[in-house]
């Protein structure tokens, strides 16, 4: 395994000739959070009815075709500091490029909300981590986000909640769901529970697994599902997205549940990238057994894991 670089910024750019992705941004929602209190209970126990570990077919996002057949994407990952160790100084870049390449839209690998994710619909880490940073013109663009293993130590459930979307529109948060561009399909995979540590040695630490438990159970129906749905994908570019890494030589090195039991579904299926966050830096790797490359984007928030 080879790492290729380690930049101040990530980014992923793809001009192919046929058309692919438009913006597909609404403006953010101006209600007031006393006003959707009402809907928190009931909005609240639909997700958490979505996110039941029985197997069924992922959900799907839908993203517009953009007329100049050009696809161009931020990946960040690992940043909700309310604006502290660079993160203010990361999103002001980001709005930068963003601007530059006219992205259709964000991806987040996770870590989302530190140091134990959100308390709930009304934690207000919400506006001072996300809102109130990414305020570039450039970025109100759809995110889409996956939950790292500090959003777990929350209430996962609520992060996932659809109100946070009424709250600001481009926030679209899931455990395991497909982005389909036309041309290029992402696979987002909710990678925390496959980490044993996390059930058995959680230390001081508690991890929200409402929707998850059993974890045997939830990580064979999620393989089934994955499997299938990247079977049935036409697009010429397969891309998959977590927050754990597969192949590392920063501080969480390798995740060995995800070398055993993701991995193989990913080679199975001619998955192009597998995109991730946890380690705080910029990686590309290569490895010599196969075409799929490795990416880690954990720097929107450089400082303590």
């Amino acid at each position: 395994m080879v790492p290729l670089f380690h930049s101040p910024a990530f980014l992923l750019r793809h001009n192919p000739t046929a058309p692919v992705l438009s913006s597909g941004y609404r403006p953010m929602a101006t209600r007031s959070r006393a006003s959707m209190a009402a809907v928190f209970v009931a909005l609240l126990a639909v997700a958490a009815l979505r996110c039941a570990p029985a197997a069924a077919e992922l959900e799907r996002v839908e993203h517009p075709a953009k007329n100049d057949g050009s696809l161009s994407l931020l990946v960040v990952g690992d940043w909700g500091r309310k604006g502290a160790y660079n993160q203010s100084r990361v999103a002001d870049q980001m709005g930068k490029v963003g601007e530059e390449l006219d992205i259709d839209f964000v991806v987040s690998t996770g870590d989302n909300f530190y140091d134990n994710g959100l308390t709930g619909v009304d934690d207000q880490q919400f506006e001072e981590s996300f809102t109130n940073i990414y305020t570039a013109q450039s970025l109100k663009r759809p995110w889409y986000l996956v939950l790292g293993n500090h959003d777990y130590r929350g209430d996962a459930v609520a992060q996932l909640s659809p109100v946070f979307n009424k709250i600001d529109s481009r926030f679209i948060c899931k455990r395991s769901f497909i982005v389909n561009a036309e041309i290029v399909d992402f696979f987002f995979i909710d990678t925390t529970p496959f980490q044993l540590k996390y059930w058995t040695h959680p230390e001081d630490d508690h991890y929200d697994w409402r929707g998850v438990a059993p974890r045997g159970n939830y990580i064979d129906n999620l393989l089934k599902d994955l499997d299938e749905a990247m079977k049935k994908s036409t697009a010429k570019w397969k891309i998959a997205i977590g927050h754990h890494t597969m192949r590392s030589v920063s501080d969480h090195g390798e995740t060995k549940e995800l070398l055993q039991l993701l991995l193989p579904v990913l080679k199975d299926n001619a998955i192009d990238f597998y995109i991730n966050g946890h380690d705080h830096c910029l990686e590309h790797i290569s490895s010599r057994d196969s075409p799929l490359q490795y990416f880690t984007s954990g720097g929107a928030k450089p400082g303590p894991s």
